[in-house]
Parts: C-alpha cells; structure tokens; sequence
C-alpha cells in the first residue's frame, strides 16, 4: 500500500465528511436535530453542476451550493424552528423531497436519470511532484478554505459570545429567553450555519467528481452525524471523527483485490460508524434541549 497515495484518499474522502459535521453542530447545539445534511448535501452538489454547467466558471459553482444549501437550510428551520415541526422527520422528508428533486432536474436539465455532463472543478493551485496525489488535495480551494473554517468554528462555538448564546440555547432555551434573547433566532442561525457548511460539502463533491450523480451523497449526511457525535458536538471533535471514517474507507479501496472477502472491505467504514453511534467509543451527552421545539408564547418572550 503505497502511504502517500492512502493519506491523499483518507483526506479527499473526510473533507465532504468534515464540513458537513461540523455544519451539523452548529445546528444541534442550538437545539435542531438536522438529518436533512444528506439532502443539503445532495442539492448543493447539484447546484454547484447546473452553475458550473452554465458558467464555466467553478466560483459560481460554489456561490450556487451555497446558495442551495441555504435555501435547504431555511426550509428544515422553517419547519422545525418556525412551525416547531417533529425534527427528524422534517429531516427525513426534506431528504426524501431532494432524492426526487435532484433527479427530476437531472432528467429535465440534461435529459440523464443517472448523471449529468462533465463540468469544470477546482484545480489544485500547487502541484508536487514529490507529494503524488497527496499534494493536490492539501493545495485544493475547497480543502483550503476547510482548514481556515474548521478552527474559525472552533473558535466560534466555544470563544464568542455568539457561540456560548447558541450553546445556552441549546441546553435552557427558557433561562435565555428570560434574559430577553432570541432563542428562536439562534436556532435559525445555527441551522442556516449547517446549510452553508453543507453546501460546501456538497459542491466539493461535485467538483471532485466534475458532474452529478443520482444519490452521489450515498450516506454522507447520516456518516457526519455519527462524526459530530463521536466527537462530542464540537467542529475540531468532529472532524477528527471524520478522519477516522475517511481512513477507514480509504482502507476499504486499497484493500480491494488483496484476497479479503470484498463483503467485509465493503461494510468496514459502516461498521466503524456503528461501534461510534453505539458508544463504544465513548459515550457523548447532547444538549439538554436537542430536538425540543420551543414556544415563545411558554416562556413570555
């Protein structure tokens, strides 16, 4: 197994992972459980194609993920926060509706149920001749810009006074509306947080894949929400989880046509996943309130 080129796999298959997870903590440490990454994930990648597709241009790609993710974002707080719907359903559903949105427009845009034509990606802005594969991926954009913003979160979580209002929110909504802050506002905000970092997940994916597929997402949302968890709801906890998931599908691929029984290569990363969610790991505690709905009229706010 060559160890450059098994690094370069587990640090391209974490990014999605990582950005997405650590989305997601912003979301329930607020209080919203947010299932719906997968069909953040999975509209932003489309997106990310349609405006690459008519652009040319990579950026607008990314500004149209973005935008996507947001906007998927906002239906699921909308839902939750606003009409203080049951959470994971909400999630559930709004992934449902982007299955079958995303190939509805796949089929209407490039006439394919499957995938859609070539578009352009990020190009690595440094190539090492030294580093094969493992060069690209640490001097890609999107990786860039997710090393600046895991540690910027980090930061924001547990250093702001955004970040400790968003936690408060998430374990006594009531103690904080008494002081007279918008608990529903830092919900909403928390939720459009894990749009945006699922919009980037999803236009990395995009753009490493240079199209779309149906269901390209396979799992991912699902896969950062065992991460966030292992890592105890905090961004660097959950992207080191991520890590761990990345490392372990990358071993599933190098291992591929070893002689193991290809069944069990197959299932290593769900199980790693498993023994996570199961608590082998470690148990994790959530925010006292998580998937609690709040109603103002209640607390006097």
């Amino acid at each position: 197994m060559d160890v450059l080129l098994f690094v370069a796999a587990t640090f391209r298959i974490s990014v999605p992972y990582a950005l997405a997870a650590v989305g997601a903590s912003f979301s329930e440490r607020g209080g919203v459980v947010n299932i719906a990454l997968e069909g953040i994930m999975l509209n932003s990648a489309l997106a990310y194609v349609l405006g690459a597709y008519a652009s040319g241009n990579p950026a607008v790609g990314l500004g149209a993920a973005l935008l996507a993710g947001l906007a998927t974002a906002g239906l699921h707080a909308w839902i939750t926060v606003g009409l203080r719907g049951e959470q994971i359903t909400s999630g559930i559903g709004i992934n449902l509706l982007s299955a079958g949105l995303t190939r509805y427009v796949l089929v209407s845009v490039f006439g394919s149920s499957s995938n859609s034509p070539r578009v352009v990606g990020f190009d690595p802005l440094v190539s090492f001749d030294t580093l094969p594969g493992l060069g690209s991926v640490l001097t890609s954009p999107l990786v860039l810009v997710g090393l600046v913003l895991i540690p910027a979160a980090q930061w924001l979580m547990f250093g702001s006074v955004f970040g400790l209002r968003l936690r408060s929110v998430g374990e006594r909504p009531e103690a904080v509306a008494a002081l007279g802050l918008p608990v529903v506002g830092y919900r909403v905000t928390g939720v459009l947080i894990s749009g945006l970092f699922g919009g980037l997940a999803g236009a990395w994916l995009a753009s490493e894949q240079h199209s779309f597929t149906d269901g390209m997402t396979n799992g991912r949302g699902y896969v950062a929400i065992a991460a966030m968890i292992v890592g105890r709801w905090s961004p660097f906890g959950a992207a080191l989880a991520c890590l761990v998931f990345g490392a372990a599908e990358a071993l599933q691929i190098a291992l591929q046509g070893s002689g193991f029984p290809s069944e069990l290569i197959q299932v290593l990363p769900y199980v790693v996943t498993m023994l996570a969610v199961s608590g082998f790991l470690g148990r994790s505690f959530p925010p006292r309130a998580l998937g609690t709905p709040f109603a103002p009229e209640r607390s006097g706010q």
